[in-house]
């Protein structure tokens, strides 16, 4: 079975709207981990806009459960993940107008930098994934340098109808293929949903997806555990 891992950012969105600490994005991450997600993923973005850093503190102090800090290659925020100690970082691309991340980073223009943040985040028994997109130099680069996982950006598979979906979706099989011959671990996420989730289940070697956005819009209908579980139903 392919493995749920559930982001938080928008309980924290919401809260925000309107300050204050309610909703909580700590209890939100605790009820999708009681309801059967294998992990909890936020991003805490430069802007701070939706996670704060009081949240990444609490989400390691109060759940014992596999923590993915989504995060760009800053050195602000390096230094945060190396005080907190999650078990995974994902690092991103971000830019302060994006909506959303809208693309995979793109590793091979610098592989020195991000060799260095690996050892970093080794040296610290910090597990590291690269959110890139699958294309066989980014995924032989991420090899290179140590990463232990890739996160395959889904953006264009599920902004896409027809044709053009079909082959986004052969682009990510193919690249699962060659990450499982080099002995990655593949995840993926952006943008998927309860309707364009079961296709991806192709992907050779994919072991977990990431859901925010469309997992929490549901939630608000049907409650968090029953979005959790309704999600899982699709991944089996």
């Amino acid at each position: 079975m392919i493995h749920l891992a559930v982001n938080i950012d928008h309980v924290a969105t919401v809260r925000n709207a309107r300050g204050g600490s309610h909703p909580n994005p700590i209890h939100a991450a605790r009820l999708a981990i009681e309801a059967g997600a294998v992990g909890i993923v936020c991003h805490l973005r430069e802007d701070r806009r939706h996670i704060q850093d009081a949240d990444v503190y609490a989400l390691r102090k109060e759940l014992d459960t596999k923590f993915d800090l989504e995060m760009a290659a800053e050195e602000e925020i390096i230094r945060i993940a190396e005080d907190v100690k999650p078990e995974l970082v994902t690092i991103v691309p971000e830019k302060r107008a994006e909506l959303t991340t809208d693309g995979g980073l793109n590793i091979v223009i610098d592989p020195s930098r991000y060799r260095e943040l690996v050892q970093r985040m080794h040296a610290l028994g910090i597990e590291v994934s690269f959110f890139i997109e699958p294309d066989s130099k980014q995924i032989e680069t991420a090899r290179n340098i140590g990463a232990d996982i890739i996160e395959f950006h889904t953006g264009t598979y599920a902004e896409s109808t027809g044709v053009k979906a079909e082959e986004a979706l052969n682009h990510l099989i193919i690249g699962g293929s060659i990450a499982h011959e080099l002995g990655l671990k593949v995840t993926a996420g952006h943008g998927l949903n309860y309707h364009n989730i079961p296709p991806i289940k192709a992907i050779p070697g994919l072991v977990e997806v990431s859901i925010g956005h469309a997992l929490i819009s549901r939630a608000l209908f049907t409650g968090i555990p029953q979005a959790v579980k309704d999600m899982l139903g699709l991944l089996r």
